[in-house]
């Protein structure tokens, strides 16, 4: 179902992603503005009427707004952040004071915090006001950009502790061929979102050393239970990990040629050394510092998080792929439910 009238929407970073959500909302008729960090990149998009950087081959609809200053976040009734993780702390602490009373942040962004360790969700808690963070939402599930933008069908998931916010976000913001479900699971909805991205690396890692369908499907699932683990540690939801925002995104991100995440280990388990197969251009591959964080996490939590472990003594440790994931492998036999 779509929202019965136009909202004022704010998508806050024109990667990919935050440029096919503008576009699919605004094809449903809403009033959207797209902020760009770069002032060039915002005279290019508004010029062109295309995103040829993040998004080529799909045309800014008519009505659609393309800015770089953040003043224009005031008249929003929904701020959708689309930034990488790294960079939520600092965009909302510069437009927390500009929000409307009644807006709504919708946060888009898959990541946890390094240093801090905190999601998403605690660092809203810190930058917007009371009010804002308690109505906050987060948007997390299967979806590839150029597909949600050719208007392919998908399905999400919008958490939020607020019940009438997030049901209200969730009718303003589905679309005929963009399906929102709702979740009171912030937590697990979050951890979902940022720790798959570590384990399609892992994927990645085991397709490009070519060990085979047997082993991938043992990582997507073995994986699945990691995060599990750890996100109950964290006071999640077992069954979140079942739904949309777990193995819905997990299996996209670890199968899907368009994931970056999974990209990056593709290379590294064709021998591609780690500063250059973590080089993706302009494309963020959030599982590289998510993989960091998740690490001091499991640590903090005194959870075994192996496939984990074993991405970050690649990423940071210097050990080959081979050895890492034969060292996973060789691991002393428990029961799966350990």
């Amino acid at each position: 179902m779509t929202s019965a009238q136009p909202n004022n929407i704010f998508v806050l970073g024109a990667g990919s992603y935050g440029s096919c959500l503008a576009i699919l909302l605004a094809h449903a008729g809403h009033r959207v503005t797209l902020w760009c960090r770069r002032r060039e990149l915002a005279e290019a998009l508004a010029a062109e009427r295309e995103n040829r950087a993040y998004l080529p081959g799909f045309a800014l609809p008519h009505g659609l707004i393309v800015t770089h200053e953040l003043a224009a976040v005031a008249q929003a009734d929904f701020v959708l952040g689309v930034t990488p993780s790294h960079a939520v702390r600092t965009m909302f602490s510069q437009i927390s004071p500009l929000l409307a009373p009644h807006a709504v942040v919708v946060n888009a962004a898959k990541g946890l915090e390094e240093g801090t360790l905190f999601t998403i969700e605690d660092i809203f808690a810190q930058v917007l006001s009371p009010a804002h963070a308690a109505r906050a939402t987060y948007l997390s599930g299967p979806t590839f950009a150029r597909e949600l933008a050719a208007r392919l069908p998908g399905a999400i998931v919008l958490a939020g502790r607020d019940e009438a916010t997030t049901i209200a976000a969730q009718h303003a913001l589905s679309t005929e061929t963009f399906r929102i479900y709702t979740s009171t699971d912030v937590a697990g909805v979050l951890l979902g979102g940022a720790l798959k991205n570590v384990i399609a690396i892992a994927v990645g890692v085991a397709d490009g050393l070519s060990m085979g369908s047997n082993a991938r499907a043992a990582l997507i699932t073995r994986g699945l239970a990691e995060i599990a683990r750890l996100g109950v540690a964290r006071g999640a939801d077992p069954l979140t990990f079942a739904g949309l925002s777990g193995l819905g995104d997990l299996v996209l991100t670890c199968s899907g040629d368009a994931s970056r995440n999974r990209r990056v280990g593709l290379a590294l388990g064709q021998g591609q050394p780690v500063a250059q197969a973590t080089g993706l251009g302009n494309m963020v591959a959030e599982g590289v510092k998510t993989t960091a964080v998740a690490h001091a996490l499991a640590a903090s939590l005194a959870v075994d998080a192996p496939i984990v472990e074993a991405m970050h003594s690649i990423l940071f440790g210097g050990q080959p792929p081979a050895e890492a994931m034969s060292r996973m492998l060789t691991r002393s036999l428990k029961s799966e439910r350990a």
